[in-house]
């Protein structure tokens, strides 16, 4: 979907404020060693996690981020340990975990100047788990929300705009689904149910790519049902917007055969 190692960098930028990396995948061994509890000072188990991060072993960094709130919860590094243990989590792509950890942290700071990327942290994780159109669409449904919730919330940011670009892949993957639907229903010849997932793909999704096979089925759907002045609607729109698709073409050539009264000259 996108250049994920770039995005990672960007989000550890906007967490720490300081360092600029790029996290790899979660280590392995001795995870349980150096997670395991031990009274240590706040800078010392901070700088531990952050070098558990620099090496890419990013289980065992949100790990010790963890114990930086536990054992220092009114530190000033516990905010901070916050926002990097929901990194973390989302670097070594435990996205629930990383959704978990933002979700407190904006329970707990509300109002807090980090709020937004917090937020985006949530949309990225959801969005990340975003699954090809055969398969349910839950969490399709949630990065669009959480995406949508950046938007309004914070429009004028960096993540705003971001957000917005997504959305837009967003709403085709949602598209898609409706049209994988619709066809599964033309195909065992159940017209009506199939025009209302391609109506649906034209009343709410008109911007995405599937926009013009969704008019042409629609042309197909209202031809099979009879209603050949509606056909004739859904081919207009057709032409109006996409006149020189293969999918108009295609529909006009339908509306000659099965209805050319209803094809204008």
């Amino acid at each position: 979907m996108f250049e994920r190692s770039r995005l990672k960098t960007a989000l550890l930028a906007a967490a720490s404020g300081a360092i600029v990396l790029t996290a790899g995948c979660a280590g392995s061994g001795g995870a349980k060693k150096d997670t395991a509890y031990v009274a240590r000072d706040v800078d010392t188990l901070y700088a531990a996690a952050k070098e558990r991060l620099d090496a890419g072993r990013t289980r065992q960094a949100a790990a010790l981020f963890d114990e930086v709130e536990r054992q220092h919860p009114y530190s000033p590094w516990a905010r901070r340990a916050q926002l990097m243990s929901a990194f973390s989590y989302y670097a070594a792509r435990d996205y629930n975990k990383a959704i978990q950890s933002a979700q407190r942290f904006l329970s707990i700071h509300p109002g807090n100047k980090d709020a937004p990327y917090a937020y985006y942290l949530i949309a990225i994780s959801y969005y990340e788990q975003i699954s090809d159109v055969t398969r349910d669409q839950s969490t399709t449904l949630q990065a669009k929300q959480a995406l949508t919730d950046i938007v309004r919330r914070y429009p004028t940011t960096p993540y705003a705009s971001d957000a917005k670009l997504k959305l837009d892949l967003v709403n085709d993957h949602l598209a898609g689904k409706e049209m994988t639907i619709g066809r599964a229903y033309e195909r065992r010849g159940k017209w009506l149910a199939a025009t209302l997932r391609f109506r649906n793909v034209v009343d709410n999704f008109q911007t995405t790519s599937h926009a013009p096979e969704a008019l042409f089925r629609l042309v197909e759907g209202y031809l099979a049902l009879g209603i050949p002045g509606e056909a004739q609607k859904a081919a207009a729109v057709l032409e109006t917007n996409y006149p020189g698709s293969e999918w108009y073409a295609r529909a006009y050539k339908l509306m000659a055969r099965h209805a050319p009264q209803n094809v204008s000259a």
